[in-house]
């Protein structure tokens, strides 16, 4: 009688997104299961989406736009900033969730089968929660101030907010993957978010780089990502090499990192 004997695949395994279509509904039940966990038994629910941008932004006005007088380009500075942290908090929620996303789920992947890359996917969806009921927030603060976002922003955001969770996943996967075999990564990544942060312009406008150094500074993807946000949002002129470079790195790094995903995950049952 003959013997077949199952083995990973070894090299670089090609992506089946036929597979991953299959497992749809996984997808949904680990975005639901997300959702319902991160709301269950608190207080305020759903309020903590509003609060932590709110807070930051205020604090931020006081610091940066009132005691140290850092310009925004003529726009109230608490709408600057929060147009800016909307994006930014979103990306780094995603970020966040999906850089522990495998060590977090070891107990699923070494008791069933199914495409790896479908939990660090399904991270994106809770924090778009948290996205849409701040991005009402933000509405209510431009009101507040009397500014309205033009009809095109309702096209333009659900575009960029794609393109945030395109980068957040692609980020995810490479730190992903590597959290398994280096715990460190987990320490890491909370550091790197804040540095990046600070290094982006959130709590600056871009127009405050010297100009011999914005297209060195473009290389960061979320100056694109959030530019993109504030042009769409406020009405301002687009910025549209940052936007192509955004868009650029993200496609790189979603591949690149797709292909170094799949390249470990028949190790991460046993490792993680």
């Amino acid at each position: 009688m003959a013997t077949l004997v199952i083995k990973p695949a070894k090299g670089w395994i090609p992506l089946n997104l036929r597979e991953m279509w299959r497992y749809r509904e996984l997808f949904v039940f680990l975005g639901l299961r997300d959702i319902k966990v991160r709301y269950k038994q608190t207080v305020l629910g759903a309020s903590w989406a509003i609060i932590q941008p709110l807070l930051t932004t205020t604090v931020f006005s006081v610091f940066f736009g009132g005691l140290g007088k850092i310009p925004s380009d003529g726009i109230p500075y608490p709408v600057f900033c929060y147009c800016g942290m909307l994006p930014w908090t979103y990306f780094s929620n995603s970020l966040s969730r999906g850089s522990a996303s495998i060590v977090g789920n070891a107990h699923l992947i070494s008791k069933i089968y199914f495409p790896r890359l479908i939990i660090p996917a399904s991270m994106m969806v809770q924090p778009l929660i948290d996205f849409a009921i701040s991005f009402g927030a933000l509405i209510c603060v431009m009101l507040y101030f009397h500014m309205t976002p033009p009809a095109t922003a309702f096209v333009y955001i659900p575009l960029l907010t794609l393109l945030a969770s395109a980068l957040a996943l692609a980020i995810s996967l490479w730190l992903g993957a590597l959290n398994v075999y280096y715990r460190d990564i987990a320490h890491i990544v909370p550091f790197l978010t804040q540095l990046w942060m600070f290094s982006s312009p959130i709590v600056f406008p871009y127009s405050l780089i010297p100009a011999k150094y914005q297209q060195i500074a473009a290389l960061n993807p979320i100056v694109g990502l959030v530019e993109g946000f504030r042009s769409a949002l406020l009405g301002r002129p687009w910025m549209v090499e940052p936007l192509l470079t955004s868009v650029g790195i993200t496609l790189v790094l979603l591949a690149s990192g797709a292909f170094f995903f799949r390249r470990l995950e028949s190790d991460f049952a046993d490792v993680a």
